[in-house]
């Protein structure tokens, strides 16, 4: 049987990205306009079933997703806001509150742009599965971070989305096949 590391002992996961935009337009993308290119339809808590999600620009500021029926999934909230230089968040989307991590994100002026730099901690609460999550995410961010940079034809976007539209409805059709195994033998 194999034991998980202790979530104190996992790194955190670090992504970096290079644009040609300027640091304010860079930060901006990212926070006020995130609901414009965030890949909703395979990162969101409403499994594609999402209008948008919103990022509050102010400490204490929500970070949510907000579902074609209107109904409001947390996803984090802002720990502190310097922008366009830096911000924190915790990171629970889908998840308790108790559960969160937080990211932070960098942005560093460069001779041709900016350079996000993101870091991914606060591994320690998040429980049981915490190193396939880790794992999960640490591809995750790349596939974000590509995509916040307007790269829609990067590889790891392009294999992400073959990966999704392949193995997604097979995935789907396990759940709810486990549920109805689940429901017939509880009764």
């Amino acid at each position: 049987m194999k034991v998980e590391a202790k979530a104190t002992e996992l790194e955190p996961v670090q992504r970096s990205v290079t644009v040609s935009w300027d640091v304010d337009a860079a930060f901006r993308r990212f926070t006020a306009e995130i609901g414009r290119w965030w890949p909703l339809r395979t990162h969101s808590v409403s499994e594609g079933n999402s209008d948008t999600c919103v990022f509050e620009g102010h400490a204490g500021g929500r970070i949510y997703e907000v579902a074609r029926d209107g109904k409001q999934h947390d996803w984090g909230k802002v720990l502190e806001w310097d922008p366009p230089r830096r911000v924190k968040f915790t990171w629970h989307p889908g998840r308790e509150v108790s559960t969160a991590g937080w990211v932070e994100l960098r942005f560093t002026p460069v001779a041709d742009g900016t350079r996000l730099d993101l870091t991914h901690g606060g591994w320690e609460n998040f429980g049981q599965g915490v190193e396939k999550a880790r794992r999960g995410y640490r591809m995750g961010w790349g596939y974000v971070l590509e995509l916040w940079a307007g790269r829609p034809h990067a590889p790891l976007v392009v294999f992400m989305n073959i990966l999704v539209a392949v193995i997604g409805p097979f995935l789907k059709w396990r759940l709810r096949r486990q549920a109805a195994r689940s429901a017939a033998t509880a009764t």
